[in-house]
């Protein structure tokens, strides 16, 4: 039997429904509305400058970097542009497969391959690497052809650092690095974000990274249109970068090349610089190294050959290397005791190869001694015997405070990291630098060896070249500096680099031509004698290959 709905159940069931419906759309129309409220008039700011930022993107202009010239000019770091084959890790799926690939292409060695393993390594997934610089137009059109099959892959123009000298003040220059973690903090820390936006490289060593500031220039922006697939539409605004400051040193390359192939093979140090100002005019630590290597990121076997080679030749020897003077501490002893009181200009002593202090024989280099020996004799045939006893005569407080003045055991203050302060010898140095009381105690046979440079002196080859300028200039004190301006890469313009510290220190006259004479007889009749004459000429420097005008 069929069962059959009352007509009046049915619709009474109907307008239950639709009222349902009703006020569900009706409460979807309110969230609508409420939702439209909020975004077009309550948030409106909010939300437009996004949208304002989705439309424009803001691009850094990196500014060139500051070249390095020496006195006359000549370029001794430089920059130059070159195409670059660069991966973006992050937007490519089979990294090893791609550089296979690549690989058909353009030529990628070995090499190549470790230094991007180590860059990429050191970066961020979503930074561009260089695999391959200085690509040729031939290989950048043979890319160009394929670069549709290569999505991450692309084609760039950076500037890149060069040193035309190679290793030719290697130490002094310093060289150029990718940004790290590091570097990234200190920046951060210097609320410098902002101007190393889109920079590659930084300041590394050496110069470069003491002027890191002045040759990095000021970053400047672009407001680019893109559209929504990102496209660039056009330029907004632009804010032009600024390119950074020129180094002009003291340093002469010339002299500074003849003096490092004047050692050759050998380990050393070698400084020279004008004792009136204080311009360093060469400055040597051999062996050197080719800061080229470092620019592109230096692969693991070359930097593992320069950091375990027992020569150490990443040791800026005359900053950070400190040795015993030896005998070019006695001509500062004898205006020790000259000024002091301690000796007469005319006397003279007898040495007999030896000096006696306590139960200690103290020996000369010379077998038999020098015989008689006055003032001049003792500084050009080097005499110990003579300065043992000027020493066991004057103590360590007199040799220690008379020796301040010169600068030992300081720093110079030379405009360029990592100098090391050297030590002078004293009653209180060594109560500091020892533990044990018995250590601490000051023995006057120690006295004896100081005297002759030897013993706890221990001093930096600046530290050296800086007393010797102090005393052959009759007293002026010039700190030593690499930088004597900053160039204006636009204009042309010069501006002193720093005002540096000059006083005079009293050095009798009288006294000082004694000892002055006494060197001069070092290269005549002494230690030293030269028995023909020896030009030191500069190294040819084609001055239209290298000359920097601005």
């Amino acid at each position: 039997m069929t069962e059959f709905k009352h007509p009046e159940q049915a619709l009474k069931q109907f307008r239950f429904r639709l009222l349902v419906a009703g006020t569900g759309v009706v409460f979807l129309f309110v969230v609508l509305v409420t939702r439209l409220v909020w975004l077009q008039l309550i948030n409106y700011e909010n939300f437009s400058a996004k949208a304002e930022d989705n439309r424009i993107t803001i691009v850094p202009l990196v500014p060139n970097r500051g070249l390095i010239l020496d006195r006359n000019q000549v370029v001794l770091a430089d920059n130059y542009s070159a195409y670059t084959l660069e991966i973006t890790s992050s937007k490519i799926e089979n990294l090893e497969e791609t550089i296979e690939e690549l690989g058909k292409i353009v030529e990628i060695s070995p090499l190549d391959k470790r230094r991007f393993k180590k860059l990429r390594y050191e970066s961020k997934r979503f930074e561009s690497i260089p695999l391959r610089t200085r690509l040729t137009d031939e290989e950048v059109a043979r890319f160009a052809v394929q670069a549709f099959r290569f999505p991450g892959v692309e084609i760039r123009a950076r500037l890149f650092r060069q040193y035309p000298f190679a290793q030719y003040a290697a130490h002094t220059l310093g060289y150029i690095g990718r940004v790290s973690a590091r570097d990234e903090q200190r920046i951060e820390d210097n609320n410098e974000t902002n101007n190393y936006r889109g920079t590659v490289y930084i300041g590394k060593d050496g110069l470069e990274k003491q002027y890191e500031s002045t040759l990095h220039g000021t970053t400047g922006f672009e407001e680019v249109e893109t559209s929504a697939g990102g496209r660039a539409v056009r330029v907004l605004s632009r804010s032009p970068a600024v390119p950074g400051d020129n180094l002009v040193l003291s340093i002469d390359i010339g002299l500074q090349t003849a003096a490092e192939k004047a050692l050759n093979d050998r380990r050393g140090a070698l400084v020279a610089l004008d004792p009136n100002n204080g311009d360093v005019l060469a400055m040597v630590s051999h062996p050197n190294f080719d800061p080229n290597l470092f620019v592109e990121g230096i692969d693991s076997e070359s930097w593992k050959q320069l950091n375990e080679s027992p020569d150490r030749p990443l040791l800026n020897r005359p900053l950070a290397g400190t040795y015993p003077p030896g005998s070019t501490f006695k001509p500062f002893m004898l205006m020790a005791a000259l000024h002091r009181g301690f000796r007469k200009p005319g006397y003279v002593m007898y040495d007999p190869g030896y000096f006696d202090f306590g139960k200690r024989r103290f020996m000369d280099d010379k077998p038999g001694g020098h015989g008689y020996v006055d003032l001049y004799k003792s500084i050009y045939d080097s005499c110990n015997t003579f300065y043992y006893t000027l020493g066991s005569d004057m103590g360590i407080d007199v040799i220690s405070d008379y020796m301040a003045q010169f600068g030992f055991g300081e720093k110079t203050g030379i405009d360029l990291g990592g100098e090391r302060t050297g030590v002078l010898p004293s009653r209180q140095w060594k109560n500091n630098a020892f533990k044990k009381p018995e250590l601490q105690r000051w023995y006057s046979g120690e006295t004896v060896s100081v005297a002759i440079g030897q013993g706890y002196n221990n001093y930096t080859p600046l530290q050296m070249a800086h007393a010797t300028g102090v005393l052959v200039s009759g007293g002026i004190d010039a700190q030593p500096r690499l930088v004597k301006a900053f160039q204006d890469p636009v204009s042309g313009t010069y501006r002193d680099a720093q005002n540096r510290d000059i006083r005079k220190i009293d050095l009798p006259p009288d006294y000082l031509a004694i000892v002055k004479e006494g060197l001069h007889r070092v290269t005549t009749e002494g230690t030293a004698e030269i028995p023909f004459k020896i030009r030191l000429t500069k190294q040819a420097v084609k001055p239209e290959q290298h000359r920097y005008t601005a």
